[in-house]
């Protein structure tokens, strides 16, 4: 058995078919312009993630200024004064 079921003769039949129907010509454009598109948005994906470790790296030298912001002691603080 093949995928899903379907034997390897029956998947030739059905290329066949599709060659006869769209023409190799067709079928070539197609390919290459799915092929175009992948790339185009793995690129996109590259970029976006680089943007993001970038705008990362500038949030953390941002908060090591020197300003800090500690929750224990803040908690310690108010429960003296109470």
């Amino acid at each position: 058995m093949g995928f899903g079921g379907i034997g390897i003769w029956q998947l030739l039949i059905i290329l066949v078919i599709i060659l006869l129907i769209f023409g190799t010509k067709k079928l070539k454009n197609l390919g290459s312009d799915l092929g175009g598109a992948i790339k185009g948005f793995k690129s996109a994906m590259d970029e976006e993630g680089k943007d993001k470790d970038n705008n990362q790296a500038q949030i953390t030298d941002e908060d090591d200024e020197g300003d800090t912001f500690d929750v224990k002691a803040e908690k310690v603080e108010e429960e003296s004064k109470s």
